[in-house]
């Protein structure tokens, strides 16, 4: 696919547009007036203001949406996949704006956001055909009986996404909600929200007036959606703390809902001795998603568990292969990691750097201001870290940044104990070539999702979550298709056949006797 480029990304693609909240097929800012500005993490620079949504935006919003969800549900699987196909088409012209805009808003690589937009297709074309395969199951739980089960959708579905994929979650996280014939309230992070405003307009365009709704703003606009008496169905993608608060006011707001989380994590990568030290460390770097989004991930192996035997060498290699990638501007073609997402986040990870080399881990590379970037930028150089231990806080806490921490082992129970020791398992990977070491390591680790010799990839179709504080549910299945919908058996008392056959059969007899007569 060609792609080309404007010669002033922001004027084309930010200055010269305005961006709106959509609420019952309608463009409005917000209720009371309310914005906030957004800034360029490449050069700290204001760019635009967007609405700042207040709880009766929200409340206009689920009122739409309840309105909506009666007719969006009477279409049908198949009349709901004919939108999605709608989307999908305008998705793929709209391809090099929306990859713009999460670059110049978010600071991931233009080239990066490409690519996750590209990944959009396969979830298009899959949550319908996952949606057309459901059925109803019928137990043989008594005789004489039938029992069997339907699914209803919830109504209004609530969800809350991250920063760190902007236009890839405004796209594919709200689509197992609306295939089941749900409607939609969906609210982005407040620091990456014009791609999902830009994206208003495709959902506008593909899907009938309040099917999806899409407020801006903080923490009022969030809390009214997690308390609101009619949404009973609640979607978070975010760090740990916001989760647990989620969980809080969704208890506390009076109402039964049904909340999935996908939470933070600090995931361990686990290198045996005898694996390819190449093929290591390119997962190493791959897999903390420093070319995608400068290490902002979830997923990201930001514990590196390697053994004593390969410990240094993996570490100088490791260090050569950050020195080759590039930081930069992020919606420069030549960069290959981009600014953090924000001032304080910026100030957040270098804390964390700082108190890496204060509590005794070595600095290998890395930590500081590249020169001859903008000085109002957000840019960290990636930093490794050697000899790091668990007791350290670069070893135990989720940074969510470009700073990756190499830990020594020689002990396979220590080790794995130490992979195992904190209250987070959403991922980890497990590097050797001895496939029974491999699978053993692999049921070992307390992680929702483990990947052998590979790191970071998502495959669609199978259930993505983590374990304790990182996750609740699982996504990208069937499995979450169907915590989209309410279950429902029917019983029905068949009574006794023979008895019902030979009334029936009586019946016809006579009638036939009382016409012959």
């Amino acid at each position: 696919m060609t792609t080309a480029q404007a010669a002033d990304p922001i004027a084309a693609h930010v200055r010269s547009r305005d961006f709106k909240m959509l609420i019952g097929g309608s463009f409005v800012g917000s209720a009371d007036g309310g914005v906030r500005p957004v800034f360029d993490p490449s050069t700290g620079e204001a760019l635009t203001e967007i609405p700042l949504a207040s709880s009766r935006d929200v409340q206009a919003a689920v009122a739409a949406a309840q309105e909506a969800q009666p007719a969006w549900e009477a279409l049908g699987v198949r009349g709901r996949a004919a939108c999605f196909e709608r989307f999908g088409e305008l998705i793929r012209e709209n391809r090099e704006r929306l990859a713009m805009l999460d670059a110049i808003d978010c600071g991931n690589p233009v080239k990066a956001m490409r690519i996750d937009i590209d990944i959009c297709d396969a979830y298009l074309d899959g949550w319908p055909a996952f949606a057309k395969s459901l059925a109803g199951d019928v137990y043989p739980a008594s005789p004489g009986n039938l029992h069997y089960t339907a699914h209803r959708p919830y109504g209004v579905v609530g969800r809350i996404t991250a920063f760190n994929h902007p236009a890839m979650f405004a796209i594919t996280r709200p689509l197992p909600s609306l295939i089941t014939g749900n409607t939609l309230v969906m609210k982005p992070s407040d620091e990456t929200s014009l791609s999902t405003l830009a994206l208003a307009e495709l959902f506008d365009e593909a899907f009938p007036p309040g099917v999806v709704n899409i407020v801006t703003g903080g923490a009022e606009a969030g809390d009214a959606i997690v308390t609101h008496p009619r949404i009973k169905r609640l979607a978070f993608t975010g760090s740990v703390p916001t989760g647990l608060l989620i969980q809080r006011r969704a208890a506390e707001s009076g109402h039964v809902k049904h909340v999935s989380l996908e939470l933070g994590g600090k995931n361990p990568m686990v290198v045996f001795p005898d694996v390819d030290l190449d093929l290591a460390v390119e997962g190493a770097v791959h897999g903390m998603n420093l070319d995608v989004c400068q290490g902002q991930s979830c997923g990201s192996n930001s514990r590196i568990l390697v053994h004593a035997k390969i410990y240094d060498e993996f570490v100088a290699r490791l260090a050569a292969k950050l020195d080759t990638y590039r930081v930069g501007v992020a919606y420069d073609e030549s960069t290959d990691v981009g600014p953090v997402v924000s001032k304080a986040h910026w100030e957040r990870v270098n804390g964390y750097i700082e108190s890496g080399e204060r509590e005794g881990a070595t600095l290998v590379r890395g930590g500081g201001r590249p020169d001859g970037l903008p000085r109002g930028g957000h840019f960290i150089d990636p930093a490794l870290f050697a000899d790091v231990t668990s007791d350290m806080r670069i070893g135990r806490e989720e940074i969510f940044g470009p700073v990756m921490s190499v830990f020594r082992w020689d002990d396979y129970d220590a080790m794995i104990a130490e992979a195992n020791g904190l209250d987070l398992g959403l991922t980890a990977s497990v590097w050797t070539n001895d496939l029974a070491i491999a699978h053993k390591t692999a049921d070992a680790l307390d992680a929702g999702y483990v990947w052998i010799n590979d790191s970071t990839r998502h495959y669609f179709g199978t259930p993505f979550g983590g374990s304790k504080n990182s996750a609740i549910g699982r996504e990208e299945s069937k499995d979450e298709l169907l915590t989209y919908l309410e279950h429902k058996v029917v019983h029905t008392r068949l009574g006794d056949a023979r008895t019902s056959l030979d009334r029936l059969i009586g019946r016809q007899e006579g009638s036939q006797e009382g016409s012959t007569a």
